[in-house]
């Protein structure tokens, strides 16, 4: 009877996330409100704990970035990557994807690269490169940036103190073992992705294009050759005070003692990190603003903020949704699965692939699932390294930056199959999920 009872509130959690997900925008966080009361009204479930830490630590960054974003200087950033990009044009495969994934690693979301597809599309075009190899690997990489930076929402909830904050793990420990293990899961990827399909010059669609005078290679060149990248000076100074706020971030999360003590019980406890990326990155937000002379009213206009506030509303309701289901009958779960759990931890990593496809966010499923995989006894450390499983969401070609890539490409050879699943996306997303984990892994046998 317990067994239908839980399966049954099982069912009612997936449906709601299902909902909401095809619902898109704010969806998922009130439909998941919804799961959430019916399991506490209905069912009678105590309440879980609302991730009011992680949605405060997305505001704080959120409004940092938009800041940015209202001065110009994203616009910068993707300028001084695109001539980067530009001077090294037949390498466009490996660099276009780690310019992505170094902006994503350093303004904590991936709505950043939509500016850097198109440039990576073209300058693939004009050396007669496949623009699929590098749009493929650039958009999963942009995901991989999320998993690993300092200032990302799915950072701060990791780090939070409902889950591996508190059992030791800090900064330094997601950075040492997930940024090598992205960075060669990309190089890796980019690899193998400079022998996937035809060349461009021996794609049937890309010269049926030109045919038909959808494409002009020597005109489209001629474009690229008069771009030029004239900066703001405001929007240069408005930088350097974001990267000094997540250098600010990494350091007070590198060094503890950094952070202001106070006595808690007897005991000298330094300020929370999740406290600490608040009042740095609103305090930066602030500054940004002074500095480039913009209006606020400018940085709420921006689809960084809107995509921000997104994922608050997102996390609020289906987080909460999760901890009400998963706290609520965590006896059951310690009982049957959590001997599976501890001697087979891929399985989890597999449960995170899967959550990540439903829940469109990688907040919103460390919040959701973590808390279960700590329950179960699985290592903080190894949970740390199945971080990079919670990108799954490219599995279906529905993500902004999927759509994005698709439609930037003009040569047709980033594109969705008949069978939707086998798309572009598809193989760079897997190689990179599967050696993220095991070089983070690996980290975790080497240095720990």
């Amino acid at each position: 009877m317990m067994t239908t009872l839980i399966l049954f509130e099982f069912l009612i959690v997936l449906l709601f996330i299902f909902i909401g997900a095809r619902t898109g925008s704010i969806g998922l966080g009130i439909y998941g409100m919804v799961g959430t009361f019916i399991l506490v009204f209905v069912f009678g479930l105590k309440p879980g704990t609302p991730p009011i830490d992680v949605m405060l630590i997305i505001v704080s960054v959120i409004c940092a970035a938009a800041s940015l974003q209202a001065t110009g200087g994203i616009e910068y950033l993707v300028g001084l990557a695109a001539k980067f990009l530009r001077n090294h044009p037949s390498h466009i495969t490996f660099y276009g994807p780690l310019c992505t994934w170094l902006m994503c690693l350093v303004c904590g979301t991936a709505h950043t690269s939509y500016s850097l597809l198109p440039i990576i599309s073209e300058i693939a075009t004009n050396e007669k490169i496949r623009p699929e190899r590098p749009l493929s690997v650039a958009t999963i990489a942009a995901s991989l940036g999320i998993t690993g930076s300092p200032v990302s929402a799915a950072t701060a909830a990791l780090l939070s103190s409902e889950l591996l904050g508190s059992r030791g793990i800090q900064l330094k420990d997601i950075m040492l073992i997930c940024l090598p293990a992205s960075f060669i899961a990309i190089l890796i990827a980019a690899f193998v992705e400079n022998f996937v399909g035809k060349d461009l010059e021996d794609d049937p669609e890309y010269q049926r294009r030109i045919k038909e005078g959808l494409i002009n290679p020597e005109e489209d060149k001629k474009k690229m050759e008069k771009i030029k990248f004239n900066p703001n000076p405001r929007a240069k100074w408005a930088t350097l005070v974001f990267f000094v706020g997540v250098f600010l971030v990494v350091l007070f999360g590198l060094v503890p003692s950094l952070r202001p003590h106070f006595m808690i019980n007897g005991v000298s406890t330094p300020v929370e990190m999740s406290q600490t990326i608040e009042m740095v990155m609103m305090s930066i937000s602030a500054l940004i603003l002074i500095v480039s002379k913009a209006k606020p009213q400018k940085a709420v206009q921006g689809n960084i903020f809107a995509a921000g506030m997104n994922a608050m509303v997102s996390i609020f309701g289906v987080a909460w949704m999760g901890d009400t289901f998963f706290n609520g009958n965590i006896g059951f779960f310690k009982t049957h699965i959590a001997s599976i759990a501890t001697q087979y931890p891929f399985l989890f990593a597999i449960a995170l692939f899967i959550m990540s496809i439903m829940l469109f966010s990688q907040a919103a499923t460390v919040r959701t699932l973590y808390p279960l995989g700590l329950a179960l006894g699985i290592s903080p450390l190894a949970l740390v390294a199945m971080f990079p499983a919670v990108n799954g969401y490219f599995f279906f070609p529905n993500y902004p930056t999927e759509v994005a890539a698709i439609n930037f490409d003009r040569t047709g050879t980033t594109h969705i199959g008949k069978w939707v699943i086998n798309h572009s996306f598809q193989l760079p997303g897997f190689i990179t999920t599967v050696v993220a984990i095991g070089i983070g892994l690996l980290v975790i046998h080497l240095f720990y």
